[in-house]
């Protein structure tokens, strides 16, 4: 997806209704969804296949030319005529958000287009050390055949990191790391908080089938409960000042991914999302964390005391 943003400065009201009249001052455009993801990954030094839809408009040649400026993302973008690229508009005053809009397409692809984006991720599953789902509820990942991706990745000893959304909660079955927000995993069993206590989470990871069950909480950090644990970690967030905390799910999705396919251990990475959520948040939009930010957070990190805080998304 495309991520516009209109910002500049409020100082009237208008006269036709009551609504504030922005005077916008700039725009710009980022990547966003699992393009974000994509050259979060890529700003980490590792090299990416990005395999999507997007529609036969501008909006996709935009976000091409702008992946095309994050070295190391391979674009395997499909075309579906029939859809057009999802783009979220947000029209912002002096960095607060005043409105969003959205403009796409959720309903399933068509069965053609299906196909083809699960044969071109088998085929780059051969080469890789990781592969993220990313699942915004567009209708690009299908219950119907994540499971072959998900089966694939197994057999081949590729951890697969999977970011949920609602409509495909339970249909990733056999994922290597599952990570939904606090928010959308109470949702998703039914519970009007997310579930806090071992046993509870034991239950919900074995109903979804992965290895391992990050939560993330916001401000309150994130909940781990690996494979054979049978305690709960709590990785407590950073203090830090937040601007924006769009895109914080997807720099946790991308640091996953990069470290499980280099070999790091679940609960290194999860701490290291973390760090990198914290950075994020501290800019404004989805902004990938480079390397550099991320090194100089962790030593930042080992030179002071863990604070509540930031960041606020997940």
């Amino acid at each position: 997806m495309l991520d516009r943003y209109l910002t500049g400065a409020v100082d009237r009201i208008s006269p036709e209704a009551p609504v504030p009249v922005l005077r916008v001052e700039a725009e710009h455009a980022a990547p966003g969804g699992a393009a974000n993801v994509a050259a979060g990954i890529a700003a980490l030094g590792a090299a990416c296949d990005l395999v999507s839809v997007v529609g036969a408009d501008v909006d996709a040649e935009e976000l091409t030319t702008l992946l095309g400026r994050s070295a190391g993302v391979r674009l395997d973008l499909l075309q579906d005529p029939e859809r057009p690229t999802t783009v979220k508009t947000r029209v912002l005053a002096r960095h607060q958000q005043m409105l969003r809009v959205d403009r796409e397409s959720t309903g399933p692809l068509p069965k053609s287009v299906r196909e083809r984006v699960k044969r071109h991720v088998l085929d780059r599953l051969e080469e890789a050390s990781a592969v993220a789902l990313v699942d915004y509820d567009k209708g690009v990942l299908g219950a119907d055949w994540v499971a072959e991706i998900l089966d694939a990745a197994g057999r081949r000893g590729v951890p697969a990191v999977v970011d949920p959304k609602l409509r495909n909660f339970f249909s990733f079955r056999g994922a290597f790391l599952f990570k939904p927000n606090g928010r959308e995993l109470a949702a998703a069993i039914g519970a009007e908080r997310p579930p806090r206590d071992p046993v509870e989470l034991a239950a919900v990871r074995e109903r979804l089938g992965c290895r391992h069950l990050l939560v993330t909480l916001g401000e309150r950090g994130m909940t781990l409960l690996a494979e054979g644990a049978s305690t709960l970690r709590h990785i407590p967030s950073r203090a830090r000042e937040v601007y924006d905390v769009s895109g914080a799910g997807d720099t946790v999705t991308a640091v996953l991914a990069v470290l499980l396919g280099a070999g790091a251990d679940v609960g290194e990475a999860a701490v290291l999302a973390n760090v990198a959520a914290g950075v994020e948040v501290s800019h404004l939009g989805a902004v990938p964390v480079r390397v550099e930010e991320l090194l100089a957070a962790v030593q930042e990190l080992n030179e002071g005391p863990a604070a509540p805080g930031a960041p606020r998304g997940g």
